[in-house]
């Protein structure tokens, strides 16, 4: 590797290990409530230093925004690993109730976002979460259309918003169980849609 790679690597790591940290931050604390010295201490970098990666706070939501929709392709990405279609969502189903205890506590990290986000005035934040929001969608109609299920976008509104559901009434109950309850109602759904 040459010289000049290696600052460009880490420069490169410490930027995405700060949109990790605002991902993490704001989804914990929310929009108003998070500083970037809050970004800074969970990144475990100098506040300065944040200010070479991020000139606002509105850049921190963007880059948590990102860090969110790579998660999602990630998962996704793992999920493309199982053969049939339907099987896929409920391997989607099984990782929302994976996060059981955190929805509970925090709600869905897009969701609770997007929000919170749609309320300001100003930017285009609310736009770029609904593009993530978008993205699930758009990848859950994929699926029911490989299943061949009839109206393949309808029912993937549907279920993104049982997640939605789900995750804010765990948060507004502070009940975890809540999303293995509903969880398990949408895999008898997903199966009865089953051609």
């Amino acid at each position: 590797m040459a010289n000049s790679e290696m600052p460009q690597a880490r420069s490169s790591a410490k930027r995405r290990r700060l949109s990790a940290a605002a991902a993490q931050v704001l989804h914990q604390r929310g929009v108003e409530r998070t500083t970037i010295a809050d970004i800074a201490r969970a990144a475990d970098v100098p506040v300065g230093n944040v200010y070479y990666y991020f000139k606002t706070k509105d850049d921190l939501v963007h880059a948590a925004l990102a860090e969110q929709a790579q998660t999602l392709a990630e998962l996704t990405a793992v999920l493309e690993e199982t053969a049939d279609p339907i099987d896929r969502l409920h391997g989607l189903i099984d990782a929302w109730i994976s996060q059981r205890e955190i929805a509970a506590r925090y709600g869905c990290p897009t969701g609770s976002l997007a929000t919170e986000i749609d309320k300001r005035d100003e930017g285009d934040l609310d736009a770029e979460a609904g593009r993530v929001m978008r993205l699930l969608l758009d990848w859950c109609e994929k699926q029911f259309t490989a299943a061949q299920v009839p109206d393949p976008a309808g029912h993937a509104l549907t279920l993104v918003s049982a997640y939605q559901g789900m995750s804010l009434m765990a948060n507004a109950l502070r009940e975890p169980e809540v999303m293995t309850r509903e969880g398990t109602r949408l895999h008898a759904w997903l199966e009865s849609l089953r051609p």
